[in-house]
């Protein structure tokens, strides 16, 4: 007889991993999310991590957070819908709202919730979903929880998507979804001809500004706003776990959207809404973020000097030079030795992030390189002299374990 655990006992990939020495994940760190953290008892540089800003540690983000919880206590026991809508919440989607131009806001407790809420309740059956093949899990999975169908374009590929338009035609209603910055590759989406395809389709944009709020943009606004485009998309999606030092999203458009989903979300209805200090955390990072743009210009410095040491090293190096991301993806190729570089990485004191399939495709596992606007020179100058080592070591040596496992992480 078969058993529904018989699947968890047959999965030995990852213990693999373990014994050889080379696992990279779920590595404890003892200290806050700093340029410099404590991993393990060991001291290391954080280029792992979205703290884009470096508002983590910020006083008065710290401060905000420790009154909210004196004031309304340690968390919200009760929906947004119900019993758990408070002050600050209502403030924040204010302060959200002006900050991004739209009319409304809505927050939501994590990111991941924010996309799979919206996209799920927002295309119904009989309508059409266009998302980039490299979109973020949490709009797949908003993708496949909606009763709309689903249609992936390549990445990044404009024909492809003008295409597909063209043979829906103009009569059901459809949703173009994409990331502004792309998460793992850090490019950028062409917003300018999306927005084209749209209007002359009759198709609505959003765009999940996740890695491009507080990154890109004059005022910080993302990628939309790079691009002078954010009064022409119509949904903003973003994200409190990367340059707002927190946890939680929202979505920033037109009232009556933002009406709809208050009342037909499910993942917004069904949640407990997001913590007083969370909340309070995000309100001060906003009014850091807008008070100190030199951060945006430090990140910004950071990133091309770590992507030019690379690429001097002659390695292959993606992600965006105009405009120029925080996210810095080195590709490696064979996930193996991708987690044998990581290792000699980890060794000289540089935490980064591997990444595998499914986040990639397979044979494109890459080394991600996350900037910080609070990055020194002088780390930026270890960085690159440990990836130098690395590909002295452990890639020009072209060697990688005889491990033989199909692992997908």
């Amino acid at each position: 007889m078969a058993d529904v655990f018989d699947k968890c006992g047959a999965f030995t990939a990852a213990r693999q991993i373990m014994a050889a020495g080379i696992y990279p994940y779920f590595h404890r760190m003892e200290s806050g999310q700093d340029p410099e953290v404590i991993i393990e008892g060991r001291p290391m540089i954080m280029v792992g991590s979205n703290n884009y800003l470096g508002l983590t540690s910020h006083p008065r983000v710290k401060k905000a957070a420790r009154d909210a919880v004196e004031k309304y206590g340690s968390g919200c026991v009760g929906s947004r819908f119900l019993n758990g809508t408070l002050a600050l919440h209502e403030e924040l989607e204010r302060r959200l709202a002006a900050y991004m131009g739209k009319e409304a806001t809505l927050i939501f407790t994590t990111g991941m919730l924010a996309n799979m809420g919206i996209l799920s309740s927002l295309v119904e059956r009989g309508e059409y979903l266009l998302i980039d093949r490299l979109d973020h899990a949490s709009i797949v999975d908003g993708a496949r929880l909606s009763l709309g169908r689903m249609l992936r374009f390549n990445h990044n590929d404009m024909d492809n998507l003008g295409s597909i338009l063209s043979r829906l035609g103009e009569g059901p209603g459809k949703l173009i979804a994409v990331d502004g910055v792309y998460s793992m590759e850090g490019d950028v989406a062409p917003l300018p001809e999306i927005m084209s395809l749209a209007r002359t389709h009759g198709a609505r944009v959003m765009v999940d500004e996740a890695h491009g709020l507080g990154v890109l943009g004059e005022n910080g606004r993302g990628a939309a706003e790079y691009f002078g485009l954010l009064n022409e998309v119509d949904l903003v999606m973003g994200t409190f776990s990367k340059s707002l030092a927190s946890i939680g999203g929202f979505l920033a458009g037109p009232e009556e959207v933002i009406h709809f989903l208050r009342h037909h979300s499910r993942a917004l209805i069904f949640t407990a809404s997001l913590s007083p200090a969370d909340c309070a955390s995000v309100l001060a990072a906003l009014e850091v973020m807008q008070a100190e743009p030199w951060r945006r210009k430090s990140l910004r410095e950071n990133a091309v000097r770590i992507r030019e040491g690379l690429l001097e090293l002659g390695l292959t190096v993606g992600g965006s030079a105009d405009p120029v991301t925080p996210i810095i993806p080195v590709t490696v190729g064979d996930m193996l030795l991708t987690f044998q570089v990581w290792r000699k990485l980890y060794d000289m004191g540089i935490f980064t992030t591997p990444v595998v399939p499914p986040a990639v495709p397979p044979g494109s596992c890459v080394i991600r390189v996350s900037c910080m606007a609070t990055h020194t020179e002088d780390h930026c100058r270890k960085i690159i002299e440990a990836f130098a080592q690395a590909e002295e070591e452990v890639l020009g040596k072209g060697e990688t374990l005889s491990l033989q496992i199909g692992y997908q992480a």
